[in-house]
């Protein structure tokens, strides 16, 4: 491993704040301690100390620690400087370190990557470490916490171990099929675990949509005529003032969106343009944007006034529930006709829609301590196994040569999901979407 800069930035996010965090990592590290600290503290160890500049000037009184490598986040020698969170504090000490020669400031999710290049964390658990940075609700952390245990090295680790079992096999038929202890044909031993093996990678791909909507959020868009209440419904779920409200019709023209945490799961809930005849071309391209949104929802409101439904065509093939309102102006309606019935003025109901939206929320935040593919490129990869497996095991006429270099290649593409082969291109691309200091 070549020697690396030592690098340094503030981990702890913005200032003002209590206490601020500036983390340090490289093979300088001791010697910074003892230039800005007096001297590295006790491995592992807090010590309260004063922090200097170059001409002994205090800049702040705060904790040091010191952890060298390898037995630290990054694998390096890494130290920790808890001072006080004042934006006048935390300027004079990173000034301080950007003025060591031996030292620069760490690019976004360099500290994460030095861990993985040192073999602290894989791919998939620096992944998930993003994850957990950015989780809103208790879906989203549950959900980061198990992709960061290591549970997906495993998985993908057994299945490449798979390949590389039944490549041995076939290239021991090719290479010594007059020893008595190879088998003469691999068949039955090894194509019969391909196609098991095919079926568990298509299987675990198609839980992505999934641990999308634990991650990003249940995406739920409220649809309905003009004046059917949709941006009533939106404000009393948000609970606040999100949506213009008027009687006028058509006053929505674009995409209102707020994100709820329902009982652990964030749901994504949009309020759309009323859909009808424009009477105009802004009002046109609003319900345009109307149906492309409701294409990509993963749950559908059709909102109706119960006191005067109307009924409109294009509605996506999805998922959806049928919700009355205006409960509160109707005296009778048709029971059979909705899913629940509200009155997004007076509330009434809402808590029998809040219910069911929760009943299909739970069916995610359920599955948030599972090992499902979290990432697209997770996705690409897994697909791009099992075009391989595809091609080994329709390719009995190309010999056992060309079917090995197809488990072979199904194996790289697994690999490079958590890391095992990879390429500098593709950890900068990862490691760029992490904050600086992380």
């Amino acid at each position: 491993m070549p020697v690396r800069d030592t690098i340094f930035a503030l981990s702890s996010g913005a200032l003002p704040s209590g206490v601020a965090v500036i983390r340090i990592s490289g093979p300088a590290t001791r010697n910074v301690l003892e230039r800005v600290a007096g001297s590295a503290p006790k491995a592992r160890y807090a010590r309260l100390t004063e922090i200097r500049d170059s001409g002994g000037a205090i800049l702040d009184q705060g904790l040091v620690l010191y952890f060298p490598g390898p037995a630290s986040f990054t694998g390096e020698d890494c130290a920790e400087l808890h001072l006080h969170g004042g934006r006048a504090v935390v300027a004079a000490v990173l000034n301080l370190l950007g003025s060591l020669r031996s030292l620069r400031q760490a690019e976004a999710g360099e500290f994460t990557k030095r861990a993985f290049l040192n073999g602290k964390v894989d791919l998939t658990g620096a992944e998930a470490l993003s994850d957990l940075i950015g989780a809103e609700t208790e879906a989203q952390r549950r959900f980061a916490l198990s992709n960061g245990s290591g549970a997906h090295r495993r998985l993908y680790m057994d299945w490449r171990q798979r390949l590389i079992r039944a490549r041995a096999m076939i290239e021991a038929e090719l290479d010594f099929a007059d020893e008595a202890d190879v088998p003469g044909s691999v068949g039955d031993t090894v194509w019969g675990d391909i196609h098991l093996l095919r079926g568990e990678l298509a299987e675990h791909k198609a839980t992505y949509r999934t641990a999308e909507i634990i991650r990003k959020g249940l995406v739920v868009v409220i649809l309905g005529a003009p004046n059917a209440g949709k941006s009533s419904l939106l404000n009393a779920l948000a609970r606040r003032e999100v949506a213009i409200v008027t009687e006028e019709p058509g006053t929505t023209r674009d995409i209102l969106e707020v994100s709820l945490d329902l009982h652990g799961m964030k749901v994504i809930l949009a309020d759309t343009a009323g859909i009808r005849e424009a009477s105009g071309r802004i009002e046109a391209i609003g319900i345009e944007r109307t149906f492309e949104r409701a294409r990509d929802a993963d749950l559908l409101l059709l909102l109706e006034d119960i006191t005067s439904p109307a009924e409109f065509g294009g509605i996506p093939d999805k998922l959806a529930l049928r919700v009355g309102n205006k409960m509160d102006l109707a005296g009778t309606w048709d029971e059979k006709r909705y899913d629940c019935v509200i009155s997004a003025k007076t509330g009434d109901g809402l808590d029998g829609l809040v219910g069911l939206l929760r009943s299909v929320s739970t069916g995610y935040h359920s599955q948030a301590g599972e090992t499902l593919p979290f990432r697209a490129r997770h996705v690409v990869l897994l697909q791009e196994a099992i075009e391989a497996l595809d091609e080994a095991i329709a390719g009995e006429a190309a010999g056992l040569e060309l079917r090995a270099e197809h488990l072979r290649l199904a194996g790289d593409a697994l690999g490079r999901i958590f890391g095992e082969i990879g390429t500098e291109d593709l950890l900068d691309t990862i490691f760029s979407t992490f904050c600086i200091g992380k």
